[in-house]
């Protein structure tokens, strides 16, 4: 279970440049639920997702992961309890080590590392059938460097390696953005197959509607570092890609009204 209550974040406070990126985000996550976050640019979606990671530390509020604080653990601290795939399908691995040796580290997230020899044959044929499923060729390509794979074998395989060690929560940062469709579909497919075999908790911060439609049992919208909208259950069930649409046009409006309002206060006081 995963508890978010009342975090805030803003950078460069105090300046001209500071941006209240996170505003009072708070929501809950049950274990086993898969959760896909949605938001325009600047909405807080990533921001929220890094949050949660670890790669900087919130201003307030508080981030709790199956009753463990979290919040004030660095990244690293974190990488123990939660996988992680990124947007750059070129992230998240060590390019100029070999398919095996990324999956030989994946599996050891979190636990002791003593000296010993780093492949033996059992754990090899392991990793084969790990990867066959893939339907990609790359059980006969384990010692090839993982830095000369495509975008869509290494995302695959980042995926696995994120989820090979079953994780607390698993993050996915727009992990299909950079990819082409059939390739993003193929992925997409990985994705749902691992979470639901496994019930993994899962937060995926997308910005395809059409995913946020199919996938998982929760939309969460977010607009200005806020939570703006929460659909789970059969709520979410009935949503359609047009009524998404409506609900963005609307923040779009109250927006624009509020600025309005504000610009008009301000010259009455001139």
């Amino acid at each position: 279970m995963l508890k978010v209550q009342q975090i805030h974040k803003t950078f460069n406070p105090g300046t001209v440049n500071e941006v209240r990126a996170l505003q009072g985000v708070d929501f809950q996550i049950e274990e086993g639920s898969f959760v896909c976050v949605l938001g325009t640019n600047g909405s807080g979606k990533s921001t929220t997702l890094n949050a949660v990671a670890g790669t900087f530390l919130v201003d307030t509020g508080s981030i709790l992961l199956d009753g463990i604080d979290i919040t004030s653990m660095n990244e690293h601290q974190r990488a123990k309890y939660i996988g992680r795939v990124f947007q750059n399908p070129f992230s998240g691995t060590a390019p100029n080590m070999s398919i095996e040796e990324n999956l030989m580290l994946a599996m050891k997230r979190g636990r002791f590392r003593g000296l010993g020899w780093g492949l033996p044959r059992k754990l090899v044929n392991e990793f084969k059938d790990l990867v066959r499923p893939l339907n990609m060729g790359l059980e006969d390509r384990l010692e090839n460097p993982i830095g000369k794979l495509s975008g869509g074998q290494r995302q695959a395989l980042t995926l696995l390696m994120a989820t090979s060690v079953k994780p607390k929560l698993l993050l996915l940062d727009e992990h299909t953005a950079a990819l082409d469709p059939k390739t993003a579909a193929k992925v997409i497919d990985l994705t749902q197959e691992v979470v639901s075999r496994d019930r993994l908790t899962t937060l995926m911060v997308t910005h395809s509607m059409q995913q946020a439609i199919n996938l998982g049992d929760r939309i969460i919208m977010m607009h200005k570092g806020r939570v703006a909208y929460d659909f789970q259950g059969a709520d979410k069930k009935r949503l359609k890609i047009n009524d998404l649409l409506g609900l963005f046009d609307e923040l779009r409006r109250k927006e624009s009204i509020d600025a309005g309002v504000a610009s008009f206060l301000e010259t009455s006081y001139i």
